[in-house]
């Protein structure tokens, strides 16, 4: 009998995953809240992607469209999000389109007339996923499980964890990315807008709004120095993430963005203009705050299920020390799959980013990989999903206790060069002398030759 695979989520990891199930001769259900393939994506159209089309198209996707007649974009060429649905996602979710389910938010997965605790015929029993929709309720029936249903509508608070007084409701607080230059640009165009965040989505925002006319963009950095959250500049093997921390360094140098470092946001006060208080009782008064924070899983649904997960990252336990941001430093996220991603619930698995819980280092072509080897597993085939066929690009970024610098290949080594202390000659160099360390040991502001050759 044909295997039937519920697949939560047909964003680009999704829509892959059906295309290994078919390539597997087993039957995809695909179900999706939106109203169209890319839900997410879509909300995101206006960003630009760090990796290029050659990541960020699946190899089993792209067979399935080469059979329909699509021409494939350029490989070397830079989406950006609504690129990837109009030229990847929607050709892809049209040969997908009889196994699509749309309009159906999942609320509950759950093992047929099997409760979490029971153990005897788990592991035969189907699945049942109930779903609310314009078709009202529904229950679905699936032998195995893979929950790609992403985090972008689970963006995290202001506060450490919780939002902050103030927050909740606020009228003048967005969050994520919102498209400051282009659909909401009269929101934005000639305030004070600051943005709370260091990862990329915060920076990516910053750099937009310096961009506008009139409009004066402050960042609210949490962490003391800005060495990470600039990345890895030359050493990122990502051109175009390496580009954004560069850009962004030259914005806070000139004074067109202005920096608050060690920004931790305790309260919210007022309206138009809002007051933005730091825990150190600095008052910042700014026309809109963008809290840009990152994002976490919606395990709600999934609480019927035997889910294991990291206590920090909510992410399973076999891939945290593998993405923990507390831990890594400079180095790739080693490819990983089925083995990794595997919970105590048999068949049932978790890809894309949601998979990697809190953390924020995801790359679209993980989530490829991911599938890949979670298809096979469900299959039977377990040397394929025991087989990585990726290799992923270095990000150059150094983090994580006892910092050690990137590698570079420039001059621009040591996370680029600093930017708040004179005394320091790389980014590297300025964490340590922050953190209370003599530097990191590859010379000062005053031996720049020391510095081109560090690392």
């Amino acid at each position: 009998m044909t295997r039937t695979v519920a697949i939560l989520g047909a964003g680009p990891v999704g829509l892959a995953a059906a295309a290994h199930v078919l390539e597997r001769g087993m039957q995809p259900l695909i179900l999706d809240q939106g109203d169209a393939v890319g839900h997410s994506v879509r909300a995101w159209g206006h960003v630009p992607m760090f990796s290029n089309w050659r990541f960020n198209i699946d190899a089993a996707a792209a067979l399935r469209l080469e059979q329909a007649g699509w021409q494939a974009p350029d490989p070397e060429a830079y989406p950006t999000g609504s690129d990837l649905v109009d030229c990847y996602l929607e050709p892809l979710g049209r040969t997908l389109a009889p196994w699509l389910r749309l309009d159906r938010r999942v609320v509950a997965v759950s093992r047929e007339g099997i409760d979490k605790v029971k153990d005897a015929g788990r592991a035969t029993a189907p699945f049942m996923i109930e779903t609310e929709g314009a078709a009202g309720e529904e229950r679905h029936r699936a032998d195995a499980v893979i929950d790609a249903t992403g985090t972008w509508i689970q963006p995290n608070p202001g506060g450490a964890g919780r939002p902050v007084p103030g927050e909740v409701g606020h009228s003048r607080i967005s969050y994520g990315m919102p498209d400051v230059s282009g659909r909401e640009r009269e929101r934005y165009a000639g305030k004070r807008v600051a943005v709370l965040g260091g990862g990329h989505s915060a920076i990516g925002t910053l750099i937009a709004l310096s961009g506008q006319p009139g409009t004066t963009p402050l960042w609210l950095c949490r962490a003391s120095t800005t060495a990470r959250a600039l990345g890895g500049g030359a050493a990122d093997q990502l051109v175009a993430r390496g580009a954004l921390g560069t850009d962004m360094a030259r914005l806070v140098d000139s004074g067109s963005i202005r920096l608050e470092n060690g920004f931790h946001l305790a309260a919210v006060e007022g309206s138009t203009p809002l007051t933005a208080v730091s825990a150190d009782g600095r008052r910042i008064k700014v026309d809109e705050l963008v809290i840009a924070t990152g994002f976490r899983p919606d395990l709600s649904f999934l609480r019927e299920l035997r889910v294991a997960l990291d206590p920090a990252l909510e992410c399973p336990p076999a891939l945290a020390p593998l993405i923990d941001p507390n831990l890594h430093s400079c180095g790739t996220v080693r490819p990983h799959g089925a083995a990794e991603l595997a919970h105590p619930e048999p068949d049932f698995y978790i890809a894309g980013m949601k998979s990697y819980g809190r953390a924020p280092t995801f790359l679209l072509a993980t989530g490829h990989e991911q599938v890949r080897s979670i298809v096979a597993a469900i299959a039977g085939d377990h040397e394929a999903a025991a087989r990585m066929e990726l290799v992923l690009p270095e990000t150059g970024v150094c983090s994580g206790p006892g910092l050690r610098a990137a590698k570079a290949v420039t001059p621009a080594c040591c996370g680029g060069p600093a930017l708040t202390r004179a005394d320091a000659c790389c980014a590297a160099d300025e964490v340590a002398k922050d953190s209370g360390a003599s530097g990191c040991g590859c010379g000062t502001s005053a031996e720049p030759a020391k510095a081109a050759a560090c690392c």
